[in-house]
């Protein structure tokens, strides 16, 4: 029967993906809300109804205090039996089935599937955001937020419809209980309510803030801890444990501060709500019992009324705990919503259609990119590689020659001119499409926490085993897989390589970076200083392997060590965002230009650092 309830609602429902999600609270929460709307109105129904049944049965009390009263057993059993017989029958029945169906709406329809379906669109979200808008944050911190928002807002509906409704419920059924008895005996009601009231405003009002400040503060804990655990081997490295334990308790403290004027507030709301419950049992009772000494009520009005003001004391502190958990809640949400709710600004063209790739020609056309910083990057920057052309791309660190290659991913949108392949406009196809057509092998290539399998067909994943095993074995990596064992015993491909691959030697994520990249065979080949993690005895194991995945290929090969690129059709030199030198290894030597004085110093090395003295010599 629960599994019934459980699948009322898809989280993973399809619907309309917006760039620019709402940056309000309440136009963000109804976007999410839009899949239970008939869910939400029959546990408001439901809880209501339970709310009702509850009064009803305080009422009934005073009602049974009369009966019994006015009568012998025998003649008040003659008289009502039928009557005792069916509120029997509400409390054994009726009651148990509204609330059981009001508990399962709530706890098996709503909290599961309502969190879980704005982490997964959350997370849908994020991930389109661009690799420069990932950079300019946490990678904890992000997650964090991802990961605590959805039970927020599963909180704050829990709420919604456990205290606020049934509360207000409540209220309402208590003056009609009341004023049924006496209509004055609502006036202590009344002003109490607009006492209490006036001190729920007061505490949402500092509870809201102080919320999201403490929420805030968590999150900046997570992100520099994370920060931390992700650069162990830095922090190790240089035996700065003692300085992130201090970075880390900055952070802790500020949370603690934060969370004390958040607890600051609930104590002095407690201590308010106490006095006014005080001041509503004595007002109501004692107005009951003059009532009663005058003649006008009746015993089990008094009975009725005092103990409705009891559950109402009772309940008052639930109410305002509940009231502050949800505007708790509502913070966290308001929080997470300044990274769930960023707009995705490096976006698809409206008309974008994929690329149609034939040739693999790139052109690069007055190109410029500083980051929004109006220097460094590229500075009108053109180029055109041929269709199979490999050309080498050299520079010192800030030439721009990473810049380039981000800009033909379109990893950033460039601030100025256009980057066209086979005569289309990159920024006028769709990104995935581009992507897929262009293969890289970077430096520092960290891998996903997951087995070698998993990673090498990340490359393809619709590719077979046998497929997999042959890019293992051009790469040079199969005679190592084979002697992978992670923690739980599992071994080869079925290893996990650890968080970015951190269980693998540089040298060993390089191999498999290069399996995943040849079994990916994308017509356009990046290389971003592809053997630089490997000795030498393995660089030259696969360099024929390289040579062989460049053959028709479209490439672009950076590199440090010019002995690596020398053979290449086209070297291309860049310093300070700008094409300097342009030809083959012969004539750029031949030209004694910049790359010819690199060549000499390097004598098969690496660059210098200081490019600009050895320019000047």
């Amino acid at each position: 029967m629960l599994g019934f309830f459980e699948r009322l609602v898809d989280p993973f429902t399809p619907y309309l993906e917006t760039d620019t999600p709402p940056r309000r609270l309440w136009p963000f929460l109804r976007e999410y809300i839009r899949p239970f709307h008939r869910i939400f109105a029959l546990t408001t129904v439901t809880s209501a109804a339970v709310a009702l049944i509850e009064v009803g049965l305080i009422w009934y009390v005073g009602r049974l205090v009369d009966l019994l009263s006015n009568g012998t057993p025998a003649d008040v059993w003659m008289a009502h039996g039928a009557e005792f017989l069916v509120a029997g029958a509400v409390v054994l029945l009726v009651r148990p089935l509204l609330a059981a169906l009001n508990t399962t709406l709530l706890h098996n329809t709503i909290m599961p599937n309502f969190g879980t379906l704005i982490r997964w669109r959350a997370h849908r979200h994020v991930l389109r955001q661009s690799v420069g808008w990932f950079e300019n944050d946490f990678a904890g911190r992000i997650a964090n937020r991802i990961m605590q928002t959805p039970p927020a807002a599963g909180d704050a509906v829990f709420q919604t419809f456990d205290a606020v409704t049934f509360a207000t419920t409540t209220l309402i059924g208590a003056g009609a209980v009341l004023s049924s008895a006496d209509a004055r005996l609502v006036l202590p009601l009344l002003v109490w309510l607009v006492l209490y009231a006036a001190l729920v405003r007061w505490t949402l009002k500092r509870a809201g803030p102080a919320s999201k400040a403490a929420s805030d503060a968590r999150s900046a804990v997570i992100g520099r801890v994370v920060d931390a655990y992700t650069n162990i081997h830095s922090v190790k490295l240089f035996a700065h444990h003692d300085r992130e334990i201090s970075y880390a308790k900055e952070a802790i403290e500020t949370a603690r501060e934060t969370f004390q004027v958040e607890m600051r507030v609930v104590t002095k709301m407690d201590i308010m709500l106490t006095v006014l419950n005080g001041g509503l049992i004595v007002a109501v009772t004692s107005w009951a019992l003059y009532l009663w000494f005058h003649g006008q009520a009746s015993v089990g009005v008094v009975a009725a009324s005092t103990t409705l003001v009891l559950r109402l004391n009772n309940m008052t502190y639930w109410i305002m705990w509940a009231t502050t958990a949800l505007v708790q809640a509502l913070g966290i949400v308001a929080e997470g919503m300044e990274t769930i709710a960023q707009p995705v600004t490096l976006v698809d063209a409206p008309e974008a259609k994929p690329l149609h790739l034939t040739e693999g020609r790139i052109e690069v056309r007055e190109v410029s990119h500083h980051y929004g910083r109006g220097s460094g990057g590229l500075d009108r920057v053109s180029l055109t590689i041929r269709p199979g052309e490999k050309i080498g791309l050299i520079g010192r660190s800030g030439a721009g020659k990473s810049t380039l290659v981000k800009l033909l991913l379109r990893f950033y949108d460039m601030e100025g001119g256009q980057i066209l392949i086979d005569g289309q406009d990159i920024c006028a196809v769709t990104q995935d499409s581009l992507r897929r057509d262009i293969g890289m092998v970077q430096q520092d290539n960290a891998l996903l926490h997951r087995s070698v399998r998993e990673n090498i067909l990340y490359g393809r994943p619709e590719a077979t085993e046998a497929e997999m095993h042959e890019a293992a074995r051009r790469a040079a990596a199969d005679g190592f897989i084979s002697s992978l064992q992670d923690s739980d015993g599992r071994q080869g491909y079925d290893a996990r390589v650890g968080e970015r691959g951190v269980k693998l030697s540089g040298g060993q994520r390089q191999r498999i970076a290069l399996a995943r990249v040849i079994l990916k065979d994308a017509p356009i080949l990046v290389l971003d200083e592809a053997t630089s993690a490997l000795d030498s005895e393995v660089e030259a194991a696969i360099q024929d392997t390289l040579y062989g995945l460049m053959q028709g290929k479209t490439v672009i090969a950076i590199a440090h060590r010019l002995s690596t690129i020398a053979h290449m059709d086209r070297i291309v030199v860049l310093d300070e965002g700008h094409i300097v030198e342009d030809g083959t290894h012969a004539a750029l030597l031949a030209s004694g230009g910049l790359y010819a004085r690199l060549w000499n110093r390097q004598s098969g090395g690496f660059i210098g650092i200081d490019l600009k003295e050895e320019a000047a010599e």
